[in-house]
C-alpha cells in the first residue's frame, strides 16, 4: 500500500472512531443526568413521583441508545467551557506545541528509518530493510499520539468523562500504530517464504505463499478490530466470538471436501512424498507428476492420458514413488535345454558372469548405492518344467529408464553371441514324447500271461 493511501486510511479510521466515540459510543462513559432529572420528593405525592420516575429512566435509556439525542448531554458532561476558565495561553500553547513536536519528531524518525533501510538494501539485507522501513508510518502515528498525550497532561480541569475520552483516543491511536506495523511485517514473512519457495522445483509452495500472506493479514485485521471494540469502545465481544465460531463451523462443514483437499496439499508440501517430474503409481495409474495444486494433483500416465487425483485421497492412500528409486533392478531368467551337459551348464553360468564384467557393460551395474555395494548375481537355480533355469540379477544405476533399456539390449546381444559360439541352446516351451523304439530310452514291456 503506498504511503499516501496509508495516511488516508489511518486518517479516516481515526476520524470515524473519534466521531463514533463522541456521538454514538455508549462504551466511552455513560453521561450522567443528575443535573437534568429532579430529585424525588417525599411529600404526600411521593408515590406519584416514584411512579413517574420509571418512565423517565426508560426515556434516558432510550436517549443513550440514540447517538444524536445523547450528544448534547455528552457535550455538557465534558464541561468544555470549564477548560477555558482553568487553562491559560501557556497550557494551550504547550498542547499545540507538543502535538507539533510529536509530528516533527515522527517525520524525523521516519527519515532516519528510511535512510537505514536504504543502507540495508545496498548491502542486500532485504529482510532487515523491510523490518525497518515498515516501521516508518506506524512510528509517525505513535510519536504524534505521544505528543498529544504529553500536551493533554498539561491541561487542567478535565472532567472524568473527558479524561476517559482522551485516554481511549490515545489507546486507539497506539493500537492502530501497533497493528499497522504488524500488518506491514507480514511482507517480511512473505519475502522469506518466497525465497524458500524459489529454491524448490514444486509450484505448490509458490501458490501457498500468497495464501499465507492474505490469511495472516486478514487475521491481524480481525484481531485488531476486536481489540479496538473491546478496549476502546468497551463493547462485549463475547457474542461476536460466539457468532464467528458458529459461522466458522457452518462454513467448515459446507466446505469440508475443499478443506480436506487444501490440508492434503499442505501435507504434500511439508511431507513431500513426491514432486513434479517424478513417476508414481497410485490407484492403478502409472505416470509422471505434472502439477500439484491446492485441490488436486495432475498425473500424465505412460499412455499420455492426464489424470486428476484429489489431494485428500492421495495423502491417505499408499503411493509408490518410482521416481525416487536408487536403481533399477533387473531379474532375468536364462533358460537352456534339458539335454545340456553339466560342463555346458557351468560354462553358461561363467559366460554370463564374464559378460557382466566387460568394460562396456560393467560400470552402470557395479554402483555403490547408499554406501552398499550391489554386484551382479548369476546362479543355476531351478529345474523348470521344460528347461534348466539360470537366474541373473543386477542393479542399474543411476535409474535412467532409457539408458537402462539401451544397456539391456547390449547385454542381450552379447549373451546370444557367446551362447551361439559355445553351442549352448536356449530352451523354449516344448513337450517330449518318448517312443519304445528310441534306443536311448527303451521301454520295458512285460507281457501279461504266459500264453501271450
Amino acid at each position: 500500500m503506498p504511503g499516501m493511501k496509508r495516511k488516508t486510511l489511518v486518517t479516516c479510521v481515526v476520524g470515524v472512531a473519534v466521531c463514533w466515540v463522541l456521538f454514538g459510543g455508549s462504551g466511552v462513559m455513560a453521561p450522567t443526568f443528575s443535573s437534568a432529572a429532579p430529585a424525588p420528593t417525599s411529600d404526600e405525592n411521593g408515590e406519584r413521583d416514584t411512579a413517574e420516575s420509571a418512565p423517565q429512566e426508560g426515556e434516558k435509556d432510550k436517549t443513550l441508545a440514540t447517538g444524536a439525542k445523547a450528544a448534547p448531554s455528552l457535550v455538557q458532561d465534558l464541561k468544555l467551557s470549564d477548560l477555558w476558565l482553568e487553562n491559560g495561553l501557556k497550557q494551550w500553547s504547550i498542547l499545540l506545541g507538543a502535538i507539533f513536536i510529536g509530528v516533527v519528531v515522527g517525520w524525523i524518525a521516519a527519515a532516519v528509518l528510511d535512510h537505514l533501510g536504504r543502507r540495508f538494501e545496498a548491502r542486500e539485507w532485504t529482510v532487515g530493510a523491510h523490518v525497518i522501513k515498515d516501521l516508518m508510518g506506524p512510528a509517525r502515528l505513535a510519536l504524534m499520539a505521544l505528543g498529544l498525550a504529553v500536551g493533554l497532561a498539561q491541561i487542567r480541569g478535565m472532567s472524568d468523562t473527558l479524561q476517559t475520552l482522551c485516554w481511549k483516543i490515545l489507546v486507539l491511536l497506539y493500537a492502530i500504530a501497533a497493528f499497522w506495523y504488524a500488518f506491514n511485517l507480514v511482507s517480511v514473512i512473505d519475502l522469506v517464504l518466497s525465497r524458500l519457495a524459489a529454491k524448490t522445483e514444486s509450484t505448490l509452495d509458490d501458490q501457498l505463499v500468497p495464501l499465507v500472506r492474505k490469511t495472516l493479514r486478514i487475521f491481524l485485521v480481525v484481531i485488531g478490530v476486536m481489540f479496538v471494540v473491546d478496549a476502546v469502545f468497551g463493547q462485549d465481544i463475547t457474542a461476536w466470538l460466539a457468532g464467528l465460531g458458529i459461522a466458522g463451523l457452518a462454513v467448515s462443514l459446507a466446505a469440508r471436501p475443499s478443506l480436506e483437499n487444501l490440508f492434503g496439499s499442505i501435507t504434500i508440501f511439508f511431507d513431500r512424498p513426491f514432486k513434479i517430474g517424478e513417476r508414481i503409481v497410485y490407484a492403478g495409474y502409472d505416470g509422471i507428476i505434472e502439477e500439484i495444486g491446492f485441490r488436486s494433483t495432475k498425473v500424465r500416465t505412460l499412455t499420455g492420458h492426464l489424470v486428476t487425483l484429489p489431494n485428500a485421497k492421495i495423502v491417505s492412500d499408499p503411493v509408490e514413488n518410482i521416481g525416487r528409486r536408487p536403481s533399477i533392478r533387473r531379474i532375468m531368467n536364462v533358460t537352456i535345454t534339458y539335454d545340456t551337459p553339466r560342463e555346458k551348464i557351468e560354462q553358461a553360468v561363467q559366460i554370463l558372469r564374464d559378460i557382466l564384467e566387460e568394460d562396456e557393460l560393467r560400470e552402470p551395474i557395479h554402483q555403490t548405492i547408499d554406501g552398499n555395494e550391489f554386484p551382479p548375481r548369476v546362479y543355476f537355480n531351478n529345474y523348470n518344467a521344460d528347461s534348466l533355469n539360470i537366474l541373473m540379477i543386477y542393479w542399474f544405476a543411476p535409474p535412467a529408464y532409457w539408458d537402462f533399456l539401451e544397456h539391456g539390449q547390449k547385454l542381450n546381444l552379447r549373451i546370444f553371441e557367446e551362447f551361439e559360439k559355445a553351442g549352448i541352446e536356449f530352451a523354449f516351451p516344448t513337450q517330449t514324447l518318448y517312443l519304445a523304439g528310441d534306443p536311448k530310452r527303451e521301454l520295458a514291456l512285460k507281457m501279461l500271461g504266459g500264453d501271450l
